[in-house]
């Protein structure tokens, strides 16, 4: 599992005095107003305020002080540590977890790897890629056990669900 977890994406500056303006990857946007330190490409950084908008988030990173600056980080991921993640309820998993598991039907037959989980309004799904891709709905009714300590994703036969 990964060490780090990204929780958003700098996608330009704001203002003249080197705010940046954050696209959150995180099901809480409120959660940057608990964040003291991120890191960007594994350096530490010290958050010095943060301003919530409707989906966007505003961050005052120590350091960045000039709009030249901020204009450096554009595009880069904003990155906290494993431990100071939100808790997850039962059953739930970070993104970063699945991304990268086998999956199997019930059978024991290998369908490929998650290459990259979508979220869409109603569930997630996951793109699984091996000698085709498909799709799976992470829905109860498919996805019968998740376990990413061994990075396996069991689900139910296709043929019972297509």
């Amino acid at each position: 599992m990964k060490e780090f977890l990204t929780v958003g994406q700098i996608i330009n500056t704001h203002g003249l005095q080197g705010e940046l303006k954050v696209y959150p990857l995180t099901d809480d946007i409120r959660r940057f107003r608990k964040l003291k330190k991120i890191y960007i490409d594994n350096v530490e950084n010290t958050v010095i305020w943060c301003k919530l908008q409707s989906d966007k988030v505003i961050l005052k990173v120590e350091g960045i002080d000039s709009i030249e600056k901020a204009q450096k980080y554009k595009d880069k991921y904003i990155e906290i540590p494993r431990e100071e993640a939100v808790p997850l309820s039962e059953g739930e998993h970070f993104i970063a977890d699945i991304i990268g598991c086998k999956v199997l039907d019930e059978n024991g037959r290998e369908l490929g790897t998650v290459y990259d989980v979508i979220q869409t309004p109603s569930n997630d799904v996951y793109w699984v890629k091996g000698n085709t891709e498909v799709l799976v709905p992470a829905l109860k009714t498919i996805v019968s056990n998740i376990d990413v300590t061994k990075g396996i994703i069991i689900i139910k036969p296709l043929e019972v669900w297509q």
